[in-house]
Parts: C-alpha cells; structure tokens; sequence
C-alpha cells in the first residue's frame, strides 16, 4: 500500500511540475538556441515561418492543430492527446511519462520542435546539436497562454486572432460570487495552488478569493504550497475544489477527522474538478470545460 502511495504521489508530483517547471520571474515564451544556456536564463530569438512541427506537449499539439493542422507531423503520446479522433494518423514520439524518441523525432525531419521548459531541456539540446530548432514554453498563466498562441502563430504563418478571442469568450459571464476557495491538487501531502501556478492565476481571472494565493512555504513544486489541516480549518473555505486524477481523493479527504467541520463541507459546496484544464491546462477544450464549471460552481448560493 506504501509502496503504491508512493509511486502515485511521485506521479502527481511529476504532472505538477510538467506544468510549472522551470518557472521564470514572469511567464514568458522561450526560444532555446544553440548556444546552450541555463534553462532560467534562455534567449530568445525569432523563428522563421516553418512546414513541419512536433509537438512534444498535449497543448501546443491541440493549439498548433487548431492554427494549421497540416504543419503538425509530431505529437505526444498521452491519453489526453492520443484518445482525440482529431490527431488520427498523425506520429506519436513518446509514450505516456516518457521521454521524447530522438529517432522518431529525426525521422520525421522537423523545421521545428516545441517542448516543455524544464522538462524537454536536454533532448532539445541534443536536437539543436543536429541543426533541428526548438521551441521551449511554459505555461503557467493566461498570458502565457495567448503569448504562446501568438509566438506559435507567427513560425506557423498563421492568424492567431480567431483562437486569441475564442480564449476571450471563456472569461465572459463571470459570476459575481467571489467566495473563499480552496483547490487541493493532492492529499499526501496536501497541496494547494497559489498564484504562482496556471490554476492559480485561472482562479484569479475568475475573481475567486483563493485562501492559498499568497501563501509560501516549503513544497516540492513551484506555485503549490504544502498545507495541513489545521490550516486549512483556520482558513474554513467556503467552497472547495477537489482535483481529481481518478483516484477517488474526495472520498479519501472525507475519511479525515478534519473535513466535515468545515463550512464548504457543512454546505455541500466541495466540487471535483478534472486534472486537466484547471491544474494542467492540457488542451482548449479542457481549459474551456474547466472555466465552464467555474461559472456553474461560483453562479451557486
């Protein structure tokens, strides 16, 4: 049972740090060169309209798709992407929670190959070695999601508007409620997003008071702090969100002594939400999902 604890945390806390990996000072699109820097310290210069992309993250597989599906050669492996009828006939070079194939990647003869910053470092290395130009991004807030669009857009010789203003009309309808939330990613250990995250800044844009936003402290991942439950009882939210991968961790927080003494539980107001759109945004269509459950969930008295 430890041993499965374990490895199930590990993986929560390798998803979380695929999303907020290698954060710098302010989100930010990033263009590694081949003059190999820090990963915290990249350059960024600007990329010439190419033909042929693999993307090596669900979302800018699901937004270079959505610019101009016939320059995507390459997409990764996971269920989010390979389950999607859209990406049908199109390569994968991963596997679920492995690293990029170089030799597929090579194969494929890319102009460009877009990865996560701080979790694709060194195959983008080893692919700018070969001449192969890389494009590095994080995401961790809405503007980092239109900034990414927008950069992708430009090496694609693509219009990025129409996706620019499909983004827009998620954030349109925002309830006026603006109760405290907590949002808990995991149980052991508890962690919650603060600001620093992309389901922070989501939060954010909906006007919620998320208890966690400020707060810091020690966490195995940038932009979650590690709680307990006597903090979380000192913060009584009056709502809260429950993330969960599949793993029924809602009906594991309701076997705590803590849980039912809070407001949030005593008024039925704890909701589950999908990993996929509020803690990684995945693809469009999840952000979409998970902006639309906000609105139902903060449209409640």
């Amino acid at each position: 049972m430890y041993k499965t604890l374990f490895y199930r945390t590990a993986i929560l806390l390798l998803s979380l740090a695929f999303t907020a990996c290698s954060a710098a000072t302010s989100p930010q699109i990033q263009q590694s060169t081949p003059a190999v820097s820090p990963a915290n310290q990249p350059q960024t210069t600007k990329i010439e309209s190419v033909q042929k992309v693999v993307a090596l993250t669900p979302l800018t597989a699901d937004i270079i798709h959505q610019l101009d599906p016939t320059k995507l050669v390459g997409i990764p492996g996971s269920a989010l992407v390979s389950s999607n009828p859209k990406f049908k006939g199109i390569t994968a070079v991963t596997a679920e929670r492995t690293p990029p194939n170089l030799e597929k990647i090579i194969a494929l003869k890319p102009d460009l190959v877009v990865g996560a910053s701080g979790f694709h470092d060194q195959t983008m290395q080893k692919l700018q070695q070969l001449g192969i130009k890389t494009l590095l991004t994080q995401v961790d807030s809405w503007k980092a999601l239109e900034e990414l669009t927008t950069t992708l857009a430009k090496s694609l010789n693509a219009n990025p508007e129409p996706l620019l203003k499909r983004y827009q009309t998620f954030l349109t309808d925002i309830p006026n409620q603006s109760p405290a939330t907590l949002v808990l990613v995991s149980r052991q250990p508890i962690l919650s997003p603060n600001q620093s995250s992309w389901a922070g800044d989501l939060l954010g844009k909906f006007n919620v008071k998320n208890v966690a936003a400020q707060l810091q402290g020690d966490s195995p991942v940038r932009g979650y702090v590690t709680l307990s439950a006597e903090k979380i009882l000192e913060a009584n939210p009056e709502v809260i969100i429950v993330v969960d991968r599949g793993e029924g961790i809602l009906d594991q927080y309701k076997s705590d002594s803590f849980w039912n003494k809070l407001t949030a539980t005593k008024n039925n107001r704890v909701y589950v939400f999908d990993y996929y759109g509020l803690v990684n945004p995945g693809s469009i269509e999840k952000i979409e999902q998970a902006t639309a459950q906000l609105k139902q969930v903060l449209a409640k008295k």
